[in-house]
């Protein structure tokens, strides 16, 4: 794993666009079946958009349905930090880049089906897609 990112807020208003920024640092989410990362189908590996942190390989990748891209494992169980999350007067679990503490998106235990139970339901526009030759 690579070293722990530690940036102010300054340094993350510079390196990051405002729709990014929005839901990185501030926890925010895009709209529903806008992600570009939402049809992709190669094979690869999606990381942090934030800090470029492998987070999931596409074999991990399903399609649950909801409009965000979904996958049912992170690469590593330590390359994601698991939060509860009791904003919007719901309980939910938030996932945050282990590396650098963006937030991805949350994980809930509905991805019926996969090996795992779990669905990762991520923002597109918090990852970066890296295929494979």
């Amino acid at each position: 794993m690579t070293e722990q990112v530690q940036k102010s807020d300054e340094q993350w208003r510079d390196e990051l666009n405002p729709e990014q920024y929005a839901v990185l640092r501030e926890a925010a989410t895009e709209r529903p079946w806008t992600g570009e990362l939402l049809d992709e189908s190669r094979a690869g590996v999606y990381t942090c958009g934030a800090c470029g942190a492998e987070l999931f390989q596409s074999g991990t990748k399903f399609d649950s349905g909801c409009g965000w891209p979904s996958f049912y494992e992170s690469v590593r169980p330590e390359a994601v930090k698991l939060i509860e999350d009791k904003t919007l007067g719901m309980v939910r679990t938030e996932v945050r880049c282990a590396n650098c503490d963006s937030h991805l998106g949350h994980v809930f235990d509905d991805g019926f089906g996969t090996p795992t139970g779990d669905r990762y339901c991520m923002n597109s526009i918090a990852l970066n897609f890296q295929a494979q030759d």
